[in-house]
Parts: structure tokens; sequence; C-alpha cells
């Protein structure tokens, strides 16, 4: 007998009761192998002793204060850290407990923004059909998988989605695949000018698509593409990096492949490596700005705001990321296993 919510009430699960490096084990003695990381949270493995040392020691020090009256050395260590390996530009964090919570916040400041900016007719949010940006309403309602919308439709604020930029399906028989990300990319252009050129305030995407399309990276040039279209209708650019980032694609920020700046990213999941519930919004000076020299207070807010345990837990993790040259691995390892890949599925004929 089980008083515990589950995911699933007709699935009983298995009790995990330790962890260590890629294994999980249950209570019968069972060992798993994470090879995903859980929900690829799990980036440095289970039972590190470095991340546990960090926490039992900030523990020992505090464990909680309330960010509606003080701020702590995990929080200004831990922003420090992320805006020293940054996107240009980009100069405020703002520290939640995970993904959905940092889209969320990244919303509501991208309106904001537009309010204490004297644009308060911008009111539009943009995203790409089949996407997914979390389960609270807000990040619900941007993101464009039709499955997981379909029940609480009626809570949801109204959204536009345009295609996703996914050769494979979208791609005609004589297009080249920088046209196709070309052609894919103006579809938000156009989508703009539907809603109105001065009544969008973001579009949002991931720049590698995780839980729906499965590690599907854009077209180069695309993302090119989209921010000369949001610098060019004064919209601004949110990048959902909270699966892609943190090292998982050969550099700390995904958007770096691309040499694109956002106005303001999302970033979770490997942030804390499961080791703590973590996420956070990063924007830029210009966001920042305009906040602090207007009203000086984002109307948001959570009891857990940058809180210094999983602000010190997050620090040790992107200290290791960092320091033991994690992404560059990540970017070896793609190639092997995409040469792999490409060896045991593609036909003969491809190579010819």
């Amino acid at each position: 007998m089980t008083h515990n919510f589950p995911r699933h009430s007709k699935i009983t699960p298995p009790v995990a009761i330790a962890g260590a490096g890629c294994y999980i084990t249950d209570s019968t003695g069972k060992q798993y192998f994470d090879g995903s990381g859980g929900a690829a949270v799990s980036c440095l493995g289970h039972g590190d002793a470095d991340i546990a040392a960090a926490m039992k020691d900030q523990i020992d020090k505090l464990s909680f204060a309330h960010t509606s009256f003080f701020t702590s050395p995990p929080a200004e260590a831990l922003a420090d850290l992320l805006i020293a390996n940054a996107p240009s530009g980009i100069d405020r964090v703002y520290f939640v407990s995970g993904g959905s919570e940092a889209i969320e916040a990244s919303l509501k400041l991208a309106r904001q923004y537009f309010v204490e900016t004297g644009s308060p007719q911008r009111t539009h949010i943009i995203a790409r059909k089949q996407s997914y940006h979390g389960n609270t309403l807000g990040a619900l309602a941007a993101g464009g998988n039709a499955w997981r919308r379909e029940q609480f439709a009626p809570l949801l604020f109204t959204a536009s989605h345009i295609e996703p930029c996914y050769r494979y399906r979208g791609k005609a028989d004589d297009e080249s695949d920088h046209a196709y990300g070309q052609r894919m990319a103006n579809a938000l252009e156009t989508e703009i000018l539907r809603l109105g050129a001065d009544k969008v305030m973001a579009f949002l995407a991931e720049p590698v698509v995780g839980a729906t399309l499965g590690a599907v990276a854009a077209e180069a040039g695309y993302f090119t593409r989209i921010r000369e279209i949001c610098d060019h209708y004064g919209v601004l650019l949110i990048l959902d990096e909270v699966m892609c980032g943190m090292g998982r694609t050969g550099s700390l920020f995904a958007c770096d492949h691309d040499q694109v700046r956002p106005d303001i990213i999302a970033i979770a999941k490997g942030l804390g490596a499961g080791y703590q519930p973590v996420g956070a919004m990063l924007c830029s000076k210009d966001i920042y700005e305009a906040i602090a020299t207007g009203s000086g207070f984002f109307q948001h807010g959570h009891t857990y705001l940058a809180h210094p345990v999983a602000c010190a837990a997050a620090h040790a993790v992107l200290s290791k990321i960092i320091e033991t040259g994690l992404p560059s691995r990540a970017t070896m390892m793609g190639r092997q296993a995409f040469t792999v890949i490409a060896i045991n599925l593609w036909p003969a004929s491809f190579y010819r």
C-alpha cells in the first residue's frame, strides 16, 4: 500500500534505493543501466562525491534564505560562472527549480519587458509545432505538442505554431538542405506579419529538439535567419536549452554552434545533474536594464528561487563539466556514435 501519487496508477515502479555511476539499484538488489540519465538529467552519473560534499558543506552553513530578503554566496558564484560562459550579451541569471519554471519565467519576463518599454500591445508568442517546453500551463500553452495540450486546451492561452525544421519530413525533393532551412525560418516572418508586425513579443524554440523529435538540430543557417527576422520586427528570441544545454552538444550552450545570441535562455536538467531540482533563466543586459530602470520589480517569483543548496550543487556540477572538458568529449562521442549508426543503418550506396 502506498500513498504516493505516481505518474501512472496502473504501473507499480521498482523502488530505487541507491545509485552509483551509470547504475541505479532497486530494493531487490537489481541494477539498471541508466543510459539516458533519467530524462536527460544525470549527466555526471549517480553518487558523485564532490557534488555531495559541496551540498553537505552548504547545508552546514545555510539551507535556505528567502530571496525577497537575501541573496547567498552559492547563488552569486553560480550566476558569475554561468555568465562567464554564456553567449555574448547575456548578463543576468534568475534561478528557479526546473525547466518548466524557467520557461514560465522567460515568457513572463518577455511580456513585462514590453510593458515596461511602452509596447503593451505585444502579446503573441510563436513557437513550433510538435514542440515541448514544459508542463505548467504557460509552458504547455507555448508548446506545440497536441497530445500533451489536448485535455487542458480550455485553460491555455492561444499561441501560434509554425512548422519545425525537420528535413526528413519537410524538405522537397529538389530543395537543398540550406534552402529548406531558410524556407522554414521564413515561416516565422510570415506568421509575424499575419499576427501583426507590432503584436508579437517572442519566438520560442529549442536549438536541438529533445522530447518530441528526438535530438533533431536545425539546418545550418536556420537560427541565423531566425535572429535576423526577430531583430527586424523587434521580437525577442527565447531559446529553450533545458534539455540540450549544459555541454550536451559539445559546447556549454547549444546556441554557440549557430553563433546566435538569444535574448533569453532557459536551462535546467544538466545544470543540476539530478543532485538538486534547479533551473535558470538567463537574459540580456538590455532586458534586465529595462526592468531595473523602470519599475525595478520583476513581477514573478517562487519560494525556492536561488535555493542555496541547489545553487551549491549546480556550481559543483557546472565546474566539473567545464574543468574536465566534458563538452569536448560529448563532441568526440557524438562523432563516434554517428559513425556507428551510419555503418550499421545506412545502405552501402550511401558511401559510393
